[in-house]
């Protein structure tokens, strides 16, 4: 593997183990989320990244911890991967006063901004001028900072994508769309959606940089982030990454929805057979980067905080309700 040729061998091995292990917390996470939700304790409803694992670990990797992020309603590996708060964000999904909200937004409102999560919106396309926005800051202030906002391949087809856009390209901003192409919007394909070329095309009306990737590879993803994210600092402007990828549970909640017809098994599979948590694992064991030792050991340990953090989400008291209209402005 060749991510970075300034580091040496050590070094990379290193990285490439904190991708994996990046990768793996959020899918104990996620399925837990998932094997507890039918609890009813979790009052709100939950977008899983199950099986995009790999678009947000290499996505953060190539940002500092300065930069910041904005993302949609499938948030939860974007705020666990560039660094929010495990037991803040399950607080949130379990309504209380402990969360990163106060537990007043639940699953589609995260942020953090020691990590530089400035929010997850969950109104299709809404935060992308916030994104834009705060990139704007960045050039105003000539702060050495990049913003990337996260959208799914549905958000394209809202008209503040291509405002966004435009006006980004325009100022030359250091912003990143990362467009995660996981083929639905809810249950709608893209082939009934939007006519048949590549989504990169997308970027050719704002004379705007673009690339497409596998999304289910995490060294590609960082390498085409990376990519973006030096080009947005040396002042070229915005970057619109398509990586394509595939969500396993259900649009919105913890089951699988492969019955309803929207899609068929075979085609799942296929995708499962390329899970990014997996297939990476294999190559760092092929590597000798990983042994099944030190995954077992990873995986219990990753087991324990995540039961830790779940434990402290529940032992939260719930907000006062006298504070029901703090922060109410309107």
């Amino acid at each position: 593997m060749n991510t970075a040729p300034q580091i040496n061998q050590p070094q990379q091995a290193a990285f490439s183990h904190d991708l994996y292990r990046a990768m793996l917390r959020i899918r104990l996470i996620e399925e837990e989320i998932a094997a507890r939700y039918s609890e009813q304790e979790m009052r709100c409803p939950v977008h899983l990244s199950i099986g995009q694992e790999a678009t947000a670990v290499g996505a953060c990797a190539a940002l500092r911890r300065n930069d910041q992020i904005i993302s949609s309603h499938r948030s939860h590996g974007h705020y666990l991967a560039k660094g929010g708060d495990l037991k803040a964000m399950l607080a949130e999904i379990y309504g209380r006063v402990d969360g990163c909200c106060g537990g007043r937004g639940g699953s589609m409102h995260l942020f953090d901004d020691a990590a530089g999560i400035i929010a997850s919106i969950p109104i299709v396309g809404s935060f992308l001028p916030l994104g834009v926005g705060a990139a704007m800051s960045y050039s105003y202030t000539k702060q050495d900072r990049v913003c990337i906002a996260f959208l799914g391949d549905g958000a394209s087809e809202e008209g503040v994508f291509h405002e966004s856009a435009n006006f980004a390209a325009l100022k030359k901003l250091p912003v990143i769309f990362f467009l995660e192409n996981n083929q639905y919007s809810c249950y709608t394909g893209l082939s009934d959606r939007q006519p048949d070329r590549p989504l990169t095309d997308l970027a050719r009306s704002y004379a705007m940089a673009s690339e497409q990737v596998d999304g289910n590879d995490v060294i590609a993803v960082y390498e085409a982030t990376k990519r973006a994210v030096d080009r947005a600092r040396a002042g070229h402007g915005p970057t619109l990454i398509v990586a394509d990828t595939y969500r396993w549970r259900e649009h919105c909640g913890p089951n699988y929805d492969n019955d309803i017809g929207y899609r068929s098994m075979a085609e799942f599979e296929s995708w499962q057979q390329r899970c990014p948590v997996t297939t990476f694992a294999a190559r760092l064991k092929r590597d000798g980067t990983l042994s099944d030792a030190a995954e077992k050991t990873l995986t219990v340990e990753l087991t324990a905080e995540i039961a830790e953090a779940f434990a402290f989400a529940k032992a939260s008291p719930f907000p006062d309700p006298s504070t029901v209209t703090d922060h109410v402005y309107a």
